[in-house]
């Protein structure tokens, strides 16, 4: 949500060869999609960008990562240099060309899947459309459907105002990734059950001198966390971290924690097997 703003190749199963990373094109249904491999090892992750990020997004961490793992980082349509196209699309639409495009890489195995933002909604419709398609979790100050409720819950008349407000805003230029996951449903949407497996939420919690709306405020700051703290630590392998020294872009602001965190999960992972 705009809340936010203000802030492929054939793998074998053992993975035993060094992929350097070079940009390449993908056909994914009627789109093509950018998208680039890099490093080698038993583990495949796959990088899941916020809403309107190409796979730029991920800079300060790809090369990391890579050096203990094969990490996949692509942009959905609309984004960085894949099609560029002015559609309406759902969280649910961008999980369904993320499993093709594991497709045409060739990628069997289940993946450790890595979003920050929006990307955590689609992370999310992914874990639970496709289950045998992924192992571990890691999601960077995802997005959230109760991002409106820490708001009114603050100040209902104010929190209301505030969140046309940020509408507009985010349909400014007519078109938005999440126009038909926040704005247009009503309910909002309510994810499927994702299977027990390891799962691991940052969130910011960073403290604002001067907020632009109640979600910033100290005391949607606390909110925003249990939010999270609450949705992680229901999964048996649930963690949470609360982070006051990154904004909303964590990999930028703490790209080690990213990258320890994406390890805790790999010893987590190999303790199971």
């Amino acid at each position: 949500m705009k809340l936010f703003a203000f802030v492929g190749l054939a793998l074998s199963c053992s993975l035993a060869f060094s992929v350097s990373a070079q940009p390449a094109m993908v056909n994914v249904g009627e789109f093509e999609l950018e998208y680039e491999i890099a490093g080698e090892g038993e583990h495949i992750v796959l990088l899941e960008a916020g809403g309107s990020a190409g796979m730029a997004d991920w800079e300060p961490v790809f090369a990391q990562m890579a050096e203990h793992a094969t990490v996949i980082r692509y942009s959905r349509v609309g984004n960085g240099n894949s099609t560029d196209i002015r559609r309406h699309f759902t969280s649910r639409d961008y999980a369904d060309y993320a499993s093709e495009l594991l497709g045409k890489l060739e990628i069997t195995q289940p993946v450790i899947l890595v979003a920050h933002s929006y990307g955590g909604s689609v992370a999310r419709d992914f874990a639970a459309a496709y289950p045998e398609q992924i192992q571990a979790l890691l999601m960077l100050d995802p997005s959230s459907e109760h991002d409106v409720d820490v708001l009114r819950a603050l100040d209902l008349e104010k929190g209301n105002r505030q969140i046309a407000e940020i509408k507009l805003s985010d349909m400014e230029n007519g078109m938005s990734n999440q126009y038909l996951d926040f704005w247009s449903k009503r309910p909002l949407p309510n994810y499927p059950q994702i299977k027990d497996m390891p799962v691991t939420v940052i969130a910011s919690v960073q403290k604002i001198e001067e907020p632009a709306n109640l979600f910033f405020s100290d005391e949607g700051r606390v909110m925003w966390g249990e939010i999270w703290q609450n949705w992680a630590n229901a999964f048996p392998q649930g963690k949470s971290l609360l982070t006051e020294k990154s904004g909303h872009f964590i990999q930028f602001d703490e790209p080690e924690l990213v990258v320890t965190e994406l390890l805790s999960l790999f010893a987590q992972l190999e303790t199971r097997t």
